[in-house]
């Protein structure tokens, strides 16, 4: 039996997939796309595979593009970890409107109605 040096440590997969839920503290599903083809019709089809993520500083968000590792359990379900954020997801910040704001933009009968008899 030969023991264990830090430089013979195993290597462990890595894979590149993309977030798609925010589920709890410091926790993520990824889901991880490939293609493959049909074992009878070779048509080229789709797949994914869901995996539960640990994201110990709570970085990410739905949409970002993310390299995660292989780990021990960490939980019941989550095998992975978060290794580093690929790319971050384009996203507007939501920014509330009230109905007056809404109704000053949108043109409506009476608007219309208005604006004509002003002319």
């Amino acid at each position: 039996m030969s023991t264990a040096t830090s430089g013979s440590r195993n290597t462990r997969k890595t894979i590149i997939g993309f977030v798609t839920s925010r589920s709890g503290d410091k926790s993520i599903k990824v889901t991880i796309p490939y293609k493959t083809p049909h074992p009878l019709y070779h048509k080229v089809i789709n797949r994914k595979t869901v995996v539960h993520t640990h994201d110990e500083k709570n970085e990410t968000k739905v949409g970002d593009k993310v390299e995660i590792m292989e780990t021990r359990p960490l939980s019941r379900l989550k095998r992975w970890r978060v290794v580093s954020v690929v790319t971050h997801a384009v996203t507007t910040d939501a920014v509330a409107i009230s109905e007056n704001d809404v109704a000053a933009q949108v043109p409506t009968k009476t608007t219309v109605a208005n604006a004509t008899a002003a002319s």
